[in-house]
């Protein structure tokens, strides 16, 4: 066992939760170190170097495990899962049937929920929201007050160095699959003003995502 639950709890949303102490030597934890919480000790893995510190908390059916780091005041619950090499923190959100991985990093107040995945190098920060079933993966960025959604039977997918962030203007972007197995295809992009606006498109099979608006821009989807 790498580690073991204290005495010292907190009582949060009606539950129970147990401050960590690692037992051993692992990854960058000593001996005796105290984590975060965890309200069982099946949320985080006793095997790897995965571990839970600060005011960060874990519960539920949650997992943390493999080299996943969750700390600051970060919570992750229900049956969310933050595996790999991923990174979840500040007063970031991993709840629902969501999962983290990979080199994946989740911070600031950003929230991942439902069955959406965050993976590969993504970043997803800022008070940006992915839900749904959707994908962000590769090198996107999702940030700012973006939403990453899907709209239909299919998954949003923002993949590759895509990035998607909210317009500041009279309606904030929201940034969701439409049609076709989730391929947002921009065939026309008006620029409202031209300064200070800028526009990221991904157009064509590779492009999953057009991710577009910032400062005053607008993006619309060709017929």
């Amino acid at each position: 066992m790498k580690f073991k639950l204290t005495s010292e709890t907190k009582v949060f949303l009606g539950r129970t939760l147990y401050r960590i102490e690692a037992l051993i030597d692992f990854g960058i934890v000593k001996k005796g170190e105290l984590g975060g919480y965890v309200e069982k000790e099946t949320n985080l893995s006793q095997n790897g170097n995965a571990w839970v510190s600060d005011d960060a908390r874990v519960y539920g059916a949650a997992r943390v495990y493999g080299d996943a780091q969750v700390y600051g005041d970060a919570w992750v619950y229900g049956a969310a899962q933050v595996y790999g090499d991923a990174w979840v923190y500040g007063a970031a959100q991993v709840g629902g049937n969501a999962q983290v991985y990979g080199a994946a990093r989740v911070y600031g107040a950003a929230q991942v929920g439902g069955n959406a995945q965050v993976y590969g190098a993504a970043r997803v920060s800022g008070a940006a929201q992915v839900y749904g079933a959707a994908r962000v993966s590769g090198a996107a960025q999702v940030y700012g007050a973006a939403r990453v959604s899907d709209e239909s039977k299919n998954a949003a997918n923002v993949v590759d160095k895509s990035e998607a962030w909210d317009s500041i203007s009279e309606k904030n972007a929201e940034i969701r699959t439409l049609r076709n197995a989730g391929v947002i295809q921009a065939k026309r992009i008006e620029q409202l003003e031209a300064e200070n606006a800028k526009v990221w498109s991904l157009i064509g099979t590779t492009a999953k995502v057009c991710a577009a608006l910032r400062e005053a821009g607008m993006l619309r989807e060709g017929a």
